[in-house]
């Protein structure tokens, strides 16, 4: 696999290097380490992860393009879905996007709210990635009036105190660190990365523990069935407790979630044997976690399932579950389409905005691949576009 694959610079390699070494020596201090610790460090090592260092990660120059990226046309639909509960909630209500990119959404977002007339109180962008926020800032400040730049805060950590308002998360959920675990003569076991003889990395099973084995357990008894011996996936068991932490303090208001997965009947697919797990390189996907430290986005689909039962247990209520292109369609993409080719400035814009439309809509694409999953508590009416709520399909959760 990995002889297919774009060759590293010489920085980078001694930048994956120094990840490795890292790795090693905590294998070795610590024994051996849970995929999902392994994941962790590959992705938000100070310094060293993935998110956390200085490389070109979104859009053509980076590892892969999310929808943000491709134009402004997401976040117009985005806005379009959130912003009468802005309006709903008033001047006090803020809006929260978690992992912000390259900015790409922020901007986009910001000048539609302004537009629409929905500007939230503030706009927070939760991001861990202190390179990330720099390049946010300086985005925003080159490219939005002074005004919408004021609204803009940084968080560290999720608001501590009671707000109202919306929480969007953009391919989020497939980054948190995975467990991965595999069944063996009807028992749990979890996934390691140890250190073989020659101090490589590999990966070994070990005996899962309660969390791990009851998470699993509890999938088995949802599913009527139990797993197959040598079955391979991957699971969230902090997954509950994460939603806790990022919108607990959101008393009143709607998450959004967009990303790539499944319910989870079909996460779960006898066939599906060996999980969703895979590494991004430079647009190459590949399936070994272990190739290049550092330089690799690590990704698992979303059992969707699994956040609805996270929300319903943080006090939230799945307002609607549907594909990407039918929340879009839902949320006025055809009028927002409409609205950005009048104003294009010459053919060459009207041809990418219909490529935006084909990479956001068509199945094989991004249409039916992400998944749109909007979780609301404390309203007294759920003010959605009646089109996107025609379209709910959270029956199939």
């Amino acid at each position: 696999m990995q002889t297919r694959l774009p060759e590293p610079g010489a920085d980078e390699r001694a930048h994956s290097d120094h990840l490795l070494q890292l790795l090693r020596e905590q294998i070795a201090s610590h024994g051996p380490m849970p995929f999902a610790q392994y994941m962790e460090r590959c992705l938000y090592a100070p310094g060293l992860g993935y998110y956390s260092a200085g490389r070109t990660k979104f859009g053509e120059a980076g590892d892969f393009v999310t929808a943000p990226e491709l134009g402004e046309l997401f976040a117009g639909c985005v806005v379009n879905a959130v912003q009468p509960v802005l309006a709903m909630l008033g001047e006090q209500a803020d809006f929260l996007e978690l992992g912000g990119g390259s900015g790409a959404f922020a901007e986009s977002a910001l000048k539609a709210l302004a537009a629409a007339g929905s500007l939230p109180r503030n706009y927070l962008i939760l991001e861990p990635s202190a390179d990330l926020r720099e390049r946010q800032r300086e985005r925003l400040l080159a490219n939005l009036p002074a005004e919408l730049n004021a609204r803009v805060q940084w968080l560290d950590r999720p608001p501590e105190q009671d707000w109202r308002g919306v929480l969007f998360a953009n391919e989020v959920i497939d980054a948190l660190p995975a467990t991965r675990f595999s069944m063996r003569d009807g028992e749990v076991f979890e996934e390691h990365v140890v250190l073989d003889g020659e101090g490589r990395l590999k990966r070994t099973d070990r005996p899962a523990d309660a969390l791990v084995s009851g998470a699993v357990r509890h999938v088995e008894r949802d599913l009527g069935a139990e797993f197959a011996d040598g079955y391979r996936s991957e699971i969230l068991p902090q997954l509950p407790y994460w939603v806790q932490a990022v919108a607990g303090s959101l008393v009143a208001g709607l998450m959004l979630f967009v990303d790539y997965g499944y319910v989870r009947r079909e996460f779960y697919l006898p066939e599906r044997d060996d999980g969703t797990l895979m590494a991004h390189y430079r647009h190459h996907a590949h399936n070994d976690p272990l190739y290049l430290p550092g330089l690799n986005d690590l990704t698992a689909s979303v059992d969707f399932t699994a956040l609805a039962e996270a929300g319903n247990s943080a006090g939230f209520g799945v307002a609607a579950y549907l594909p990407q292109a039918q929340f879009l369609i839902g949320a006025g993409l055809q009028q927002v389409f409409e609205d950005a080719h009048e104003k294009a400035p010459d053919e060459h814009a009207r041809y990418r905005l219909s490529q935006q439309v084909k990479r956001l809509m068509l199945p094989d694409q991004m249409g039916e691949r992400f998944q749109a999953m909007l979780l609301a508590r404390g309203l007294e009416a759920l003010p959605l576009p009646a089109e996107l709520l025609a379209a709910d399909q959270g029956g199939r959760l």
